[in-house]
């Protein structure tokens, strides 16, 4: 039998009419299609980010390529860091059946993400959640400390971080750090980082 659908907390974002139709399938809270670079150019669009952002939070779920982390970058000068909370698909690479060739990059998109696997992205902020997502709690200095940050060999440590945690590889070290404390544990976070330390990044 299918899993009750979703009641989120907050509207979701997504690129596609693809992607929403997969959401669909998922939650029954609103989904707003962006339709990719388009959007910025329609202005009644930017308009309703705006106007909904004012009043609540929102969720954006792009792909997790370079297109997607421009769409998010942009989003923010328009709503604002503090409005949006960014939540991002492992990087997986495969082809979406609908489509003839793979991506730019060959990597999957929310379209063509597992059910399960976005249901569990997305069930920390149902409405009906009632238990409490430990999420890290990494400081900017800890990140520092732990060579993230600030040093010469920070970039590739930051990628290979962002690897074992399923998070794209070309974040900066503030939308990564953002990324961690939002949906990573404590846990998870020691465990890649204790992985990343053990390993000779200059072989």
């Amino acid at each position: 039998m299918a899993e009750n659908k979703l009641t989120l907390k907050y509207p979701v974002i997504v690129e596609g009419k693809y992607d929403k139709i997969k959401l669909s399938n998922i939650v029954s809270s609103p989904v707003i299609v962006l339709n990719g670079f388009s959007v910025f150019n329609d202005k009644e669009k930017i308009a309703l980010l705006k106007r909904l952002s004012r009043h609540e939070k929102v969720i954006v779920l792009t792909d997790s390529d370079k297109a997607g982390m421009f769409i998010r970058n942009r989003l923010k000068g328009y709503i604002g860091s503090e409005n949006i909370i960014n939540l991002f698909i492992p990087r997986i690479k495969g082809k979406e059946k609908r489509k003839t060739a793979p991506s730019k990059e060959g990597l999957l998109g929310v379209e063509g993400t597992d059910d399960q696997l976005l249901r569990s992205l997305l069930m920390r902020f149902s409405a009906e959640e009632n238990g409490v997502f430990a999420a890290a709690a990494v400081s900017n200095a800890q990140f520092y400390a732990d060579g993230f940050s600030g040093r010469p060999d920070s970039k590739k440590k930051r990628r290979l971080l962002a690897r074992e945690l399923s998070l794209p590889e070309n974040m900066t070290a503030k939308a990564l750090l953002e990324a961690i404390n939002l949906l990573i544990t404590g846990e998870e976070y020691e465990r890649a980082k204790n992985k990343i330390q053990s390993v000779n990044i200059h072989e």
